[in-house]
């Protein structure tokens, strides 16, 4: 009985320090301030019971993919797969792409800015972005008629970081409204309501009001686009962790996905299938309850895949390029 009382008493602490080790894998809440056939590699399937993720991770707590209600993207700025991928100036990020999913065939559509934010949420292709190639604010000659995710009939809400006001059309501070696309679509409906600074977020999470479909843009320096990669790092540890925690991501129900812009140090200006480019080519991680932790996918995608992949798991019609392109649901197990 001796024997037996002091294993238990030595198995205490470890038991007691297990919460806490889970807790840790996830990170810290902090407040909120026509799918294809896929060359992925993901780890081997395991049984639900001896995922990694039971050890508190976000992905692979679901042994199949469940029918999800949100989809979340967040964006961040201008930086190449290869100065995020394996930098040591993002270790939240590629701790995450370790835990979840990883798109390493990953490619934006042109450059600069703004092409990429109109043809990823409207499907539009080069010649009906060109109009958008001097990052121009949303005045006559920089706006667009077209359709886009934002108007398909789902709920919606654009969060801003920095953002004065709602929908608001000029940069200020450090809010480029560049990286908002919203006010570029003219019969879109509900700008001035569903367009809104990123402190909302927080308010729905809580109040269990997550919109079917949201776009979130951090500001100018945690974006890294005026920052560094370590200032958009420490953005998404310190604000990620909050969605995840949410019921809405817990209960299985939300999917999210973040992506780079564009990348820098090219020439190509056409990229969305351009793979030798530097330029062309962003990091995309894929963060959901069933997709397999360290899943990884080297087939082709871009920006109208991630377009396509929203729509495709809210139920929408595919618009313009997007329909052109595999979603990434069949590689991430979405």
């Amino acid at each position: 009985m001796r024997t037996r009382l002091l294993a238990l008493a030595a198995a205490l602490p470890l038991l007691a320090g297990a919460p806490a080790a889970c807790a840790a894998v996830a990170g810290p809440v902090a407040p909120m301030g026509a799918s294809a056939r896929s060359s992925s590699v993901p780890v081997p399937a395991l049984s639900a019971r001896t995922r990694p993720a039971a050890a508190g991770g976000p992905c692979g707590t679901r042994a199949t993919a469940p029918g999800y209600k949100h989809v979340i993207w967040i964006w961040m700025e201008n930086h190449s797969y290869n100065t995020v991928v394996g930098s040591s100036h993002a270790p939240y990020i590629n701790s995450l792409a370790t835990k979840c999913g990883l798109a390493t065939n990953y490619h934006n559509i042109s450059h600069p800015s703004l092409p990429n934010y109109i043809s990823a949420t409207s499907g539009l292709g080069y010649s009906a972005i060109a109009k958008f190639d001097g990052d121009c604010n949303p005045v006559p000659g920089c706006v667009t008629p077209a359709a886009s995710i934002f108007g398909q009939g789902e709920t919606w809400r654009a969060y801003e970081q920095s953002m004065p006001s709602n929908c608001h059309r000029t940069n200020s501070g450090e809010y480029a409204v560049r990286h908002n696309p919203p006010p570029y679509f003219t019969k879109l409906r509900g700008c001035g309501t569903f367009d809104v600074p990123y402190a909302r977020l927080a308010k729905d999470l809580s109040a269990g009001k997550l919109p079917a479909f949201s776009f979130i843009t951090p500001n100018l320096i945690n974006d890294m686009h005026d920052g560094t990669v370590a200032d958009g790092d420490k953005w998404l540890a310190a604000n990620l962790p909050t969605i995840l925690h949410s019921p809405e991501y817990t209960s299985g129900s939300t999917a999210v996905f973040i992506t780079w812009d564009e990348g820098e140090g090219g020439t190509a200006t056409e990229c969305a299938t351009n793979k030798t480019d530097v330029g062309c080519h962003v990091a995309t991680i894929v963060v959901s309850p069933s997709t397999r932790p360290g899943t990884r996918s080297v087939t082709l995608f871009n920006h109208y895949s991630l377009l396509g992949t929203a729509e495709q798991l809210l139920g929408l019609p595919a618009l313009g390029k997007a329909a052109s392109f595999p979603t990434m649901t069949s590689a991430f197990h979405l």
